[in-house]
């Protein structure tokens, strides 16, 4: 599950529009958030390689205790990463949960306590500069096998490092280590027990935080410098994995959540509803992502959903010509799409199957072609030096040019399970897999 991102304003002005980021070269040229810096799976300014094995390209390899799914993000010469670590230690007797999720609980809470790890990682070398055990418990509940109790991704702004760990707490750091501030907000009851995975959205001085589940649902906005509330909003919704979108359109901010009921979008500094849209799938998990002037969200849980909706829209627009336009095949599950200019790349639920479509007409580029070498993948895929590049979850890499006709680059093979997002940053590619992180970069003479 998914997952995560935003970080301070990236100031790309697209008819009134500017992205969740920040207005400096400095930020295009790394990863600092979950589907980086521009909020849509594209790195700018980088350039990976596009060839890689287990003995070709590796500029390092680092093995980490625990499990992650969670992406790694890149600021200046350090990389973030998280972990979820079982300790030996346990508990003979756990307490009951307070409540269940509908058809109770389908996964087993562990009995061993679970060390929930931060490292920054020296982006050169690989090695350790410091990592921090933030909190040590025992979950209260299980997680999907598919999924960790480390799936959120870090947020960084350049200033302060946000780390969230969902009901096991939330993090403040400083890119040294220190910690600034923590917040517990309490447990989630996820859905059959699958456990949680959304990221933080950081912008200017606001924390946005997604607390979608069984129980009573909201959506956070805090003080990003003290960790406090400053507007709560409750919501009628079930368990979401989506992490919040935030842009800036006619000199406001809005905050949009994709969810199960419908997609909202909230006024960043007030909390207010500014529209709302029905349709979508349960099990959200894929990111929205913003072209111009309006917003594509997806769903694909037993279903496919697509719709892009103006950022103009206010109130209840289900079923109203505000809805740019509809797409109802092939939708991801799992994985965010990647906008890459005006073509939006995704695949099919969890499968290799690739639709490409006109992102501002939603016509259809190429639909539903099959990603050779590949099976399934979690991972969203990764825009960079007009490529894109797909990961599978045992751990092959499709690379594929930026264009609406397939042609394949490379394939590049590590046979190391994968279901973290890739990450990109100057010449270097970063993979997680459960248990590992590499970096990627060609070999200099």
């Amino acid at each position: 599950m998914k997952r995560h991102f935003l970080t301070v304003i990236i100031v790309m002005l697209f008819a009134g529009v500017s992205r969740a980021g920040a207005d400096s070269t400095e930020t295009l040229d790394n990863w600092p958030a979950w589907r980086g810096p521009l909020v849509n799976g594209v790195a700018p300014h980088a350039d990976p390689p596009v060839q890689w094995s287990t003995s070709e390209n590796i500029k390092w390899k680092l093995d980490l205790p625990g499990q992650s799914n969670a992406t790694p993000i890149i600021w200046a010469d350090r990389v973030f990463v998280v972990t979820a670590a079982e300790s030996e230690r346990t508990v003979d007797q756990l307490s009951a949960p307070k409540m269940e999720p509908p058809g109770g609980y389908r996964t087993k809470r562990p009995r061993h306590y679970y060390q929930f790890r931060v490292y920054c990682v020296n982006r050169k070398t690989g090695e350790i500069l410091w990592q921090r055990v933030a909190v040590e418990c025992v979950p209260h509940e299980g997680h999907h096998g598919t999924n960790t109790y480390a799936s959120g991704s870090p947020t960084t702004d350049g200033k302060r490092l946000y780390v969230t760990f969902g009901s096991h707490g939330l993090f403040c750091y400083d890119l040294d280590g220190n910690l600034i501030w923590e917040r517990d907000m309490g447990n989630m009851v996820t859905r059959f027990g699958w456990g949680e995975g959304a990221s933080p959205a950081v912008y200017g001085d606001a924390l946005a935080v997604n607390w979608d589940h069984e129980g009573t649902s909201s959506v956070y906005v805090l003080d990003a410098r003290t960790g406090k509330t400053r507007w709560r909003a409750k919501r009628d919704e079930e368990t979401a994995w989506g992490t919040p979108l935030i842009v800036t359109y006619r000199e406001s901010e809005q905050l949009i959540l994709n969810a199960t009921r419908r997609v909202t979008s909230y006024d960043l500094d007030s909390g207010k509803v500014l529209w709302e849209c029905g349709g979508q799938t349960a099990v959200p998990i894929p990111s929205p992502v913003v072209l111009d002037d309006m917003v594509i969200c997806m769903t694909g849980y037993r279903r496919s959903a697509a719709y892009a909706i103006g950022l103009d829209a206010a109130g209840d627009i289900t079923g109203t010509d505000r809805i740019r336009w509809h797409h109802s095949r092939n939708t991801p599950y799992v994985p965010s799409p990647l906008l890459y200019g005006q073509r939006l790349y995704f695949t099919k639920v969890n499968r290799a199957v690739l639709s490409c479509l006109d992102a501002r007409t939603g016509k259809p580029l190429m639909e539903g072609v099959r990603l050779p070498n590949l099976r399934e993948l979690y991972a969203s895929p990764l825009g960079a030096a007009d490529r894109v590049y797909f990961v599978g979850r045992d751990g092959t890499t499709v690379v594929i040019k930026n264009q609406p006709k397939l042609e394949v680059l490379a394939v590049n093979r590590l046979d190391d399970p994968m279901d973290a997002s890739p990450a990109a940053a100057g010449r270097e590619l970063f993979l997680r897999s459960k248990k590992r992180f590499y970096c990627i970069a060609r070999a200099t003479p």
